[in-house]
């Protein structure tokens, strides 16, 4: 099934279980913060998904954190963790924005993190396509490159700015896991775009 070791960035062909220390987008730092966890096609339904999370939870026990926490929605989002199944482990809403993102934790102890107030801002003064992105997932940088062409066949102005520092993090007004776009000042999505879905965004 998968050939790579479990640690705590583990992708290959089949699954998929990214995590790390949050540490910035929300308050109670000592959690550790799921940025990732697929199984593809074929894959499903053969407990794979049950040992990757059980083994992020078994990880998070032994290194003293006070839990796991992950981002998810109301309307699960194509780029979001599958917080239904998250949700069978014990993990809850503590914390949502207005527009309907949530953060959900599996707490060890009587701690609950939060968003941070800026998380829930939604606005930038760029009117222009704004896109903040990390490289913690594999599929960012293809996905960088084709807003950068697509923007430049339709000569419409485009802003990449990569989040790679601590401060940069903290500072964005938004919730955000590996990916956040905004359009004329607004705050749209976390989701990862198309070329379609790109070109529909910018006639609006």
């Amino acid at each position: 099934m998968c050939s790579a070791s479990w640690t705590p960035r583990v992708w290959c062909s089949s699954s998929t279980l990214r995590w790390r220390p949050p540490g910035c987008r929300w308050r109670g730092i000592n959690y550790l913060y799921i940025y990732c966890l697929w199984v593809s096609g074929e894959f499903k339904g053969k407990g794979y998904g049950k040992h990757l999370i059980e083994y992020c939870l078994a990880d998070a026990r032994a290194k003293g954190k006070s839990g796991v926490c992950m981002l998810g929605a109301e309307k699960q989002k194509a780029w979001l963790s599958d917080q239904a199944f998250a949700e069978k482990y014990g993990f809850e809403t503590v914390d949502a924005t207005p527009d309907g993102y949530r953060l959900l934790t599996l707490s060890f102890d009587v701690t609950k993190p939060r968003f941070v107030k800026n998380a829930k801002v939604k606005a930038i003064e760029n009117q222009e396509l704004t896109v903040y992105y990390s490289s913690q997932c594999p599929y960012i940088h293809q996905s960088v490159d084709l807003v950068r062409k697509t923007c430049e066949e339709l000569e419409a102005t485009c802003i990449l700015i990569p989040v790679d520092t601590l401060e940069k993090a903290k500072a964005l007004p938004c919730v955000f896991n590996n990916w956040a776009v905004f359009y004329r000042g607004k705050f749209v999505t976390v989701n990862l775009l198309d070329a379609a879905a790109l070109k529909r965004l910018l006639k609006q």
